[in-house]
């Protein structure tokens, strides 16, 4: 099973400016954070990003940020519980009523929804708190999700790993930021090849 950057969204999950600092490997987490932001916005892939109490960690990195469609700020440690999975899976519009001119409402047409995209890439800090809190709650709410393990980490290398463990087991699929762009891409003669390499050389 790969990737399909039509049913795909990218969350990005507390990269804040006064916790990544403290975070184990924490500027190549952050680069490719960004690269997966810059190369889901080229592939038309939606991108969410979350903050974890951000008057006290500040917000996410400003470039980080601007790449996403929007941030929920939360105190809650999954951003499911305070409402993404709304942002991920919009409640299904109503269909117009008719008036007395229209057809009845046995041949009209049924609204035209957007298609859903069920495939959560998700990735960010700390992996063993916010992250995953996050996405085994998705899982619970019937997302596909895969963790971009490369752009996420926590304070400590024993932490991250031990996440990674547990949200394998509890069926999330397990990637890098490399096999994530490839997959959306499939062909080198898609238009977007040449912008999204230059971006993962």
């Amino acid at each position: 099973m790969l990737l399909d950057a039509s049913e795909s969204q990218l969350v990005l999950v507390d990269y804040q400016e006064r916790l990544m600092p403290a975070i184990f490997e924490g500027p190549a987490v952050l680069a490719n954070a960004l690269r997966l932001a810059k190369i889901a916005q080229l592939m038309e892939v939606p991108v969410w990003g979350t903050e974890q109490n951000p008057s006290r960690l500040g917000g996410n990195d400003a470039a980080l940020r601007a790449l996403c469609q929007n941030t929920l700020a939360k105190m809650h440690f999954s951003a499911a519980e305070e409402g993404l999975g709304e942002w991920l899976r919009p409640p299904a519009k109503p269909q117009q009523g008719g008036n007395v001119r229209s057809l009845p409402k046995h041949l009209q047409k049924p609204a035209q929804q957007p298609p859903e995209r069920g495939t959560i890439v998700i990735a960010g800090c700390e992996a063993h708190v916010c992250l995953l809190q996050t996405a085994l709650d998705l899982i619970e709410d019937e997302f596909e999700v895969w963790v971009v393990t490369d752009a996420c980490s926590s304070r400590t290398e024993r932490n991250r790993d031990a996440a990674f463990d547990r949200l394998a087991g509890a069926g999330a699929e397990l990637v890098t930021t490399e096999m994530v762009v490839f997959e959306w891409l499939r062909s080198a003669e898609v238009p977007q090849f040449k912008a999204v390499h230059a971006l993962i050389k």
